[in-house]
């Protein structure tokens, strides 16, 4: 196996725009991109090797997606004012665009290349921070997501052989559409920290959701309360994420990175850093290697503070992929802030930190206690699924 990392990137992935004003601004991608270039992250013989893929085909989509509702996606797609709401596009979170279902095969298609890539061992870690986008149903589009890219790789390499593929989502939102997708299927553990549904859209990803009656305990819910700050989400991740990769041992770790868990994102009430980000992408990193050979495909998915956090959140996943980390205190490049001042008129962040620490009290090492929401949180995910992989809550 090559233990060389791709990167998944075509410049037309800008293409999905739901317009002016709208949250999911594509400028996040770009900004992404240029920052990974500033670093040197595409050049020298230690590289990211950075590759476009096909458009996901209509066969790929339909891996996870009803051909009623690509059909609905296509014609709004030629025609924005013929968007059928009954599907959730031409509505408010989901605008109908010109060219939408290309653009949209487009994401999917690089986050399918990415397992290809890594199932086939022509890369060890394969990284496409413009997927992610997991609310997409199979009938139905939802919260700025039009295919589900995420389940579509999973689909995939369910499709090419893999017989575990576990999914490890830490996006603020629910990873509602990839739990839905993989709901029957023991072959696929979806794990979610996600903040609680009470105060959050799509008011799913309780700790109850455990899995359909063929595949008990294959979904995983950690809901934080809102608030949960860096060392709170680090707790919860280490005392549910290790324990359960450990017993799955999945072929592949798929993992969804969304940045919208930082103090700074508007849409959102966690108040995580960039380094407890960076923390925890790193942590997915040694878990690949730990539980499933190495083989990662990392995506992206939320992340509206477009300037100040999504690309410098991603520029870190990306060279940690790479094996090339980079240093928290490292100075953003000039060129880079320049480029951010030319695009949006606004200033660009000074350092690839937040300046916070990134220490936990581990779960088993400081223990339970009752009266702390966030450890009633864990406790609560631990209860309703560690039994069904042979572990004690």
């Amino acid at each position: 196996m090559s233990g060389r990392a791709q990167l998944m990137w075509d410049e037309a992935v800008t293409g999905y725009d739901f317009g002016p004003g709208h949250p999911m601004d594509p400028v996040r991608l770009a900004l992404t991109m240029r920052l990974v270039e500033a670093y040197g992250l595409d050049r020298g013989p230690d590289a990211v090797q950075v590759v476009a893929a096909r458009a996901a085909g209509i066969s790929t989509l339909r891996l996870v997606h009803r051909e009623d509702y690509i059909d609905a996606v296509r014609k709004a797609s030629a025609d924005p004012k013929a968007a059928d709401p009954a599907y959730g596009i031409g509505t408010e979170d989901d605008p109908a665009f010109a060219g939408m279902h290309e653009a949209s095969a487009l994401i999917a298609g690089q986050s399918v290349g990415a397992a290809e890539a890594v199932w086939r061992g022509e890369a060890l870690h394969a990284v496409n921070f413009a997927g992610g986008l997991h609310h997409a149903m199979p009938g139905g589009a939802a919260g700025f997501c039009i295919y589900n890219d995420a389940a579509l790789a999973v689909a995939r390499l369910l499709e090419l052989g893999a017989e575990r593929v576990a999914y490890v989502d830490v996006d603020v939102h629910h990873g509602d559409g990839v739990q839905a997708a993989f709901w029957d299927d023991p072959r696929v553990l979806t794990i979610s920290l996600h903040e609680h549904p009470r105060t959050l859209f799509p008011q799913t990803g309780w700790p109850e959701e455990t899995g359909g009656a063929a595949a008990e305990g294959s979904a995983v819910n950690v809901a934080l309360p809102a608030g949960t700050g860096d060392e709170g989400w680090l707790r919860a991740f280490h005392a549910v994420v290790p324990e359960l990769l450990t017993a799955f041992r999945p072929d592949v770790l798929v993992t969804q990175h969304g940045a919208d868990t930082h103090f700074e994102d508007p849409l959102a009430h966690l108040a995580v850093s960039l380094d407890a980000q960076r923390a925890v992408a790193a942590a997915c990193h040694d878990l690949a290697h730990e539980t499933a050979g190495g083989r990662w495909v990392a995506l992206g998915g939320g992340g509206y503070a477009v300037v100040d956090v999504v690309p410098r959140s991603w520029t870190h996943l990306v060279a940690i992929a790479a094996g090339r980390p980079i240093e928290p205190t490292t100075p953003v490049p000039e060129e880079w802030r320049h480029e951010v001042y030319r695009r949006t008129r606004q200033g660009a962040p000074p350092r690839m930190t937040d300046g916070r620490g990134t220490g936990w009290r581990d779960f088993h090492g400081e223990g339970y206690d009752p009266a702390d929401r966030l450890d009633q949180a864990v406790l609560a995910t631990r209860r309703a699924v560690f039994p069904a992989h042979g572990l004690l809550p």
